[in-house]
């Protein structure tokens, strides 16, 4: 999405020869290509663990620092932290691109000389930024929150703000941005209620 914004800002022009159906297929390929690697290997040390202490979770899904807790295997444990070492350099890797992509973003909306394109450029970044920072920010606080205040309730809720709160919004901000659904949405929120249909 970054990219995405990054180039329909910075390189318009070059919008449809940068970002074409193959460019575009190419980065979901790498994206999903990367999360099932990532999710296999995680997977397939997981089922290698011998758990000592029972195999129930007070999770709503799998957390590898959970399962870790009821495992007894030292040499499981080490491979899994290898494991969760190469899935932060991607995920390093990721985020300083979305930085570096939006420092561009932000270098050429400072450029624009009226206020309504600075409205329109950044009215495109910032419901992604706030989102990937509400992703990052629970994720880090879930994953390196001292244990002293580590709770069951507390671990649960910030599993839910980092996996289910961020993409739960957005059909709601990317859709808002088109015209059509936006005078659909007005229309409805507008129009008076029609009491004859109840009855």
């Amino acid at each position: 999405m970054c990219y995405d914004r990054y180039v329909a800002i910075c390189k318009p022009l070059h919008y449809g020869t940068l970002l074409g159906s193959r460019a575009c297929a190419h980065m979901a390929a790498a994206a999903w290509a990367t999360g099932f690697l990532s999710a296999l290997l995680h997977t397939a040390n997981t089922f290698s663990l011998p758990l000592c202490q029972g195999n129930a979770l007070g999770q709503f899904f799998c957390e590898i620092p959970h399962i870790l807790k009821l495992s007894c295997s030292h040499s499981g444990y080490l491979r899994e932290i290898g494991l969760v070492g190469f899935s932060v350099c991607l995920s390093f890797g990721c985020f300083i691109f979305i930085v570096f992509s939006y420092v561009q973003i932000f270098r050429a909306v400072l450029r624009i000389p009226s206020q309504l394109g600075w409205r329109k450029a950044l009215s495109t970044c910032l419901p992604h930024l706030a989102v990937v920072s509400l992703f990052v920010s629970t994720a880090i606080f879930a994953d390196l929150k001292p244990p002293s205040i580590s709770s069951p309730s507390l671990d649960l809720a910030l599993s839910v703000l980092y996996s289910v709160v961020p993409p739960a919004p957005n059909p709601f901000i990317y859709s808002l941005r088109n015209k059509e659904l936006k005078d659909a949405l007005r229309k409805i929120i507008t129009s008076k209620p029609n009491h004859s249909m109840i009855l």
